[in-house]
């Protein structure tokens, strides 16, 4: 049936989209080196996913590549020329703090990252799908000019406003405003793929995730919301809330759902696309309502600290209207809302305790 060549192969979203397409006959490149390491420090580590997907997998071959390094990567294309069926680019770097620290990597990783794919995919695949998971931190803090009200557990748009019904749509301008250095870096290599497209007549999509999560996300303070918030519901490790009194909203996808997206992008693609993909208001929540959950399917009381200062980046307010999606593919559907995401957190975690 082919190959699919996945980067950030043995991350949440990563190691999700080789299950789904190894269930489906087809090889998989996956190509990973552990960054998250780098990143986040031994608990981001992908090294565990990375051996259950060779252990479990046998169509899987693991590829030790940094997208940065064009040379091994066009190894990698030459490899596989002509059983290419699918590119799917999950690797990055994702945390709006890290990327402060240095903007070298983040940029080389997020966008000369991205450029290397393009340009390898055009030289030697140029008509198979390219699928990229971008972000919504391209919107920048855009999001935090919309009107908002306070409520008990949460902030909520202005029932007047037009994305109040549905959440924010890809209309939303994506430039003049403050977008963090992974915000911008994100920009650079979506704007790039849909060039790709434009310029080059690629078939390619960005798909600009909310809060992309599940019980295979390595969760760490910087990174990973849902699953690092139950992480320390279940052990009793403080979580520390950042500004917005606890009530900025946020919308979950669990990997699964979002790779089936990708899936339905690969059987019918299209040219160029993006769009906004999320939980929607099908599962979104504050972070103090996903504390009073986590609580509820732990039975703990959780070890939280507020502190008085917003992260930089962070939307008070993101709801994303996914209905773009659904209207080119009517025949997806969500699988998971934020109970059953939250309980299979939970499970894994104390498979693994």
């Amino acid at each position: 049936m082919g190959a699919v060549i996945v980067t950030g192969s043995a991350g949440l979203v990563g190691a999700e989209t080789v299950r789904r397409f190894a269930s489906e006959g087809y090889t998989i490149a996956g190509v990973d080196n552990d960054m998250r390491a780098y990143f986040f420090g031994e608990e981001g580590s992908t090294k565990r996913a990375a051996a259950r997907l060779e252990e479990e997998l046998p169509a899987y071959r693991h590829h030790e590549m940094d997208v940065r390094n064009y040379g091994a990567l066009e190894g990698l294309f030459k490899e596989y020329a002509g059983e290419i069926a699918l590119v799917v680019h999950t690797a990055a770097q994702p945390s709006h703090d890290w990327a402060a620290k240095e903007p070298l990597t983040d940029f080389g990783v997020n966008a000369t990252g991205t450029l290397n794919l393009l340009e390898l995919t055009r030289q030697y695949c140029a008509d198979v799908p390219f699928i990229f998971t971008s972000t919504n931190k391209v919107y920048g803090d855009r999001p935090n000019a919309l009107p908002v009200i306070e409520l008990e557990s949460r902030w909520e748009v202005d029932p007047a406003h037009a994305y109040a019904e549905h959440g924010i749509d890809e209309t939303m301008p994506i430039d003049q405003c403050k977008h963090s250095v992974f915000g911008a870096s994100k920009v650079a290599a979506d704007v790039m793929v849909q060039e790709y497209s434009r310029y080059f007549g690629m078939k390619t999509a960005c798909f600009r995730g909310g809060c992309l999560t599940g019980p295979g996300h390595a969760g760490a303070e910087l990174h990973g919301f849902l699953a690092y918030l139950m992480k320390c519901a279940v052990t009793g490790r403080e979580y520390r809330i950042f500004g917005y009194k606890g009530k900025q909203v946020r919308d979950n996808i669990h990997a699964t759902d979002l790779v089936d997206c990708f899936w339905h992008f690969y059987k019918n693609p299209r040219a160029g696309e993006v769009y906004n993909i999320g939980g929607s208001r099908y599962s979104n929540c504050s972070i103090l309502e996903a504390v009073a959950m986590c609580e509820e399917i732990t039975g703990k009381r959780m070890n939280t600290t507020y502190i008085d200062e917003n992260r930089c980046g962070d939307h008070i307010w993101w709801i994303s209207d996914v209905r773009k999606f659904q209207s080119h593919f009517p025949n997806w559907r969500y699988q998971y809302d934020l109970k059953r995401i939250l309980d299979a957190i939970a499970r894994d975690l104390l498979e693994r305790t």
